[in-house]
């Protein structure tokens, strides 16, 4: 169950020649797939190109008129993988995934793939999370694309321009014999905007035409001395004839050549960035039409010598806006300008940041910084100033990632926690997923992360026989799918690593968008689920396994956790702790219960509260929970100072709060209420009955109150 739908959206592909769509830049990647002739797709989610997948899982029914293989590949590696189908067939094929994560994940592939090279058109759809809104580590796709030679593209954020890219890329790799990556960055995958379509193209050859005609050529096979040769044909035959292509075919752009004597040299993918920086300045509009020279890369790599020499020629000086770093196109440059004898000042990271998202703030800055310097008149408007050094800066509060409302992994780390007041501390080697939010306040668990699915190994050097105390490993189930398995359990069997596994499953590729996995619930037409992670650490060799298919009941994950640490069973023990994600099931009920109200139906809701009279203000609930619906709220008591707990509107009802209060015993201040919308008549004749009893019951209290305040 993704996040999204694009069921409606998906019919737009199904439009020919000459019709104008209007579409994000997704839907636009995926049409122009298909007017490419693509034969198979595959990948793996991640953000910005999850919804790549999600469009092409929902456009099946298209894909297969057309003849296309759709596969949701289980890893990057195996996306990577899939692409050997176009060493020897002239299939073209493409596959998606997150950029640099998911390009570590298939490097090996990748790589062999590179030095083999293809025959039909491989494309390599890279998402780009680079940035201050990114939630991975900063490094940058051109270093894989340089280290293997694979041609990067990085179109301007345009939806026509990314059309073509998609099929201009597939031309190359195919004239080049070298798979094609390209690199969309956040604001190229959601951007919308208009091109005209092509008629969709069923492939030539389809895969079944492939496999009941099978072909081998043993030269584009890696192994010696093939392998030795190939990177000689890489440099004298695949990359002349890259960038043959790439001139015949002006991928890349020069803008107002002849308006000044310097110019801007840009990444494609940040031409929007820079325009928008011209603009403020006054020296460009929002169509582009720039007063300085612009030379727009949308092939990142290979550099076009010829074309960089070409463009700098005659020029005082040329500013490179080249995001994040290494600068690995600044050094390409002054190479190739100092070869050529070119005697262009070349400026750079020397004016604009060093590493970094490119910002229009810090574009502004930087460009201004150099018109200022060799072409002031051009400047009509001044960028806003820059802080003054005297004034205190104004730092907003930080608001570190947590866990959703009612989220079922937030009982588990509770449930840790107080399992440590008997155990004690433990080293927790963390993972990627929503579970690593547990690293911050108010659980503090995780010292380490490295990887999607390596939790596990992670902790695999913290094992020794000296010790009665085990190391805590987590990880989701859309890790222990991806790679878990057999590079975390497999691994921590294979070496008799006592350690515990904490595997969090929450039914879904959570922190992806909520894609269905192998052990999803969900009956699926077209994959194959229901496939418990108990039954497959069980295959591989784990002797001591639980599953607890209610993390809310936080007493039973306490009791658990304990059993499990102070265990002397050796070896692995995996704990599954096993609910729905929160998110992917209020996506289910609302619209349910939105139904059941709009025709008048009787709704309940469940909600918890806290009662002020007994609340006594000290907060661990607070401390062991952290969920955002339980908050402070000022002490009814006047002779008491201390703010009280408060349960929100937003409480979905889970009931963490109050298991944890009974857990950890704490106090009896928690309460469940249920919320009842259209009541029967039934629900308002009990109402009434329990206000007239409470009312009787509570006569002797006022009176004897009332007594007391008069003595």
């Amino acid at each position: 169950m993704a996040e999204r739908s694009f069921a409606a959206e998906v019919q737009q592909l199904r439009h020919g020649e000459g019709a104008t769509l209007h579409v994000e830049g997704i839907l636009a990647v995926t049409k122009a797939l298909l007017q490419s002739g693509v034969a198979y797709v595959g990948g793996y989610q991640g953000a910005p190109i999850s919804h790549l997948m999600d469009v092409l899982g929902d456009a099946h029914e298209i894909l297969d008129e057309m003849g296309v293989y759709f596969e949701n590949s289980a890893s990057e590696a195996t996306a990577a993988a899939m692409l050997a189908a176009s060493v020897h067939y002239p299939l073209r094929g493409a596959v998606t995934f997150k950029s640099t994560v998911g390009l570590n994940v298939a490097s090996d592939a990748l790589a062999n793939l590179a030095s083999g090279g293809v025959t039909g058109g491989a494309l390599v759809i890279l998402g780009e999370d680079y940035g201050e809104g990114s939630s991975i580590m900063q490094e940058r796709s051109h270093a894989f694309a340089m280290k293997s030679q694979m041609w990067l593209l990085d179109p301007r954020p345009n939806v026509s321009a990314i059309v073509d890219a998609v099929e201009a890329g597939f031309e190359l790799s195919e004239a080049s014999n070298t798979p094609v990556m390209l690199d969309l960055r956040l604001r190229s995958c959601h951007l919308h905007g208009a091109f005209t379509a092509k008629d969709n193209r069923r492939p030539p050859m389809t895969i079944k035409d492939a496999i009941e005609n099978p072909v081998r050529h043993i030269d584009r096979i890696v192994l010696p001395p093939a392998s030795f040769l190939h990177e000689q044909e890489k440099i004298q035959q695949r990359w002349p004839a890259a960038i043959r292509f790439i001139k015949e075919r002006g991928l890349n752009e020069v803008f107002g050549n002849d308006q000044a004597d310097v110019g801007i040299i840009v990444q494609g993918g940040l031409y929007n960035t820079l325009n928008r920086a011209m603009e403020m300045l006054g020296c460009s509009d929002a169509f582009g039409r720039t007063r300085v020279p612009m030379y727009v890369m949308n092939v990142a790599y290979p550099v076009v010598d010829d074309e960089i020499i070409d463009f700098c020629a005659g020029k005082r000086a040329v500013l490179l806006v080249e995001e994040g770093q290494p600068d690995y196109i600044e050094q390409s440059l002054n190479a190739i300008l100092r070869r050529a004898d070119v005697p262009t000042a070349l400026h750079g990271k020397d004016l604009l940041p060093l590493a970094g998202e490119y910002t229009a703030t810090s574009v502004t800055r930087g460009v201004h910084a150099f018109l200022q310097r060799y072409l002031p008149d051009v400047v009509e408007h001044e960028p806003g100033p820059l802080r003054d050094p005297e004034v205190p800066e104004v730092r907003t509060h930080p608001r570190p990632p947590g866990l959703c409302t009612g989220c079922p992994e937030r009982p588990i780390f509770s449930g840790l926690k107080l399992a440590e007041r008997e155990t004690g501390k433990h080293h927790v080697s963390a993972d990627i997923g929503c579970h690593l939010f547990a690293v911050n306040a108010p659980f503090d668990l995780g010292a380490t992360t490295m990887g999607y699915g390596l939790g596990s190994a992670g902790a695999s050097a913290l094992n020794s026989k000296d010790t009665d105390r085990s190391t805590i490993a987590v990880m989701g189930d859309g890790g222990f799918w991806h790679n878990g398995l057999t590079s975390g359990v497999g691994n921590a069997v294979f070496n008799k690593n006592d350690q515990l596994l904490v595997v969090v499953d929450n039914a879904y590729a959570a922190a992806t968008g909520g894609q269905d996995l192998l052990s999803s619930q969900a009956e699926l037409p077209t994959r194959s689920t229901q496939h418990p992670i108990e039954k497959a650490v069980r295959g591989v060799g784990v002797e001591w396994a639980r599953t607890i298919d209610n993390t809310y009941d936080v007493d039973k994950v306490r009791d658990t956790f304990v059993e499990a640490l102070t265990s002397d069973e050796p070896g692995p023990k995996v704990l599954v702790m096993q609910s729905e994600c929160q998110l992917n099931r209020q996506r289910r009920e609302k619209p349910t219960r939105a139904k059941a109200l709009a025709e008048g139906k009787r709704v309940v809701r469940e909600r918890y509260g806290v009662d002020p009279e007994t609340c006594t203000g000290d907060h661990a609930c607070i401390r062991i929970s952290g969920c955002p619906s339980l908050t402070i709220a000022p002490n009814p008591d006047p002779l008491r100072t201390d703010p009280i707990a408060s349960v929100l509107d937003s409480c979905v009802g889970c009931g963490v709060c109050g298991a944890n209060a009974h857990a950890a015993v704490l106090c009896p201040s928690f309460y469940r209420t249920d919320v009842i919308d259209n009541p029967t008549r039934r629900d308002r004749l009990l109402v009434a009955i329990r206000s007239w009893w409470i009312k009787i019951a509570s006569r002797g209290l006022e009176r004897r109150a009332a007594e007391f305040e008069a003595a």
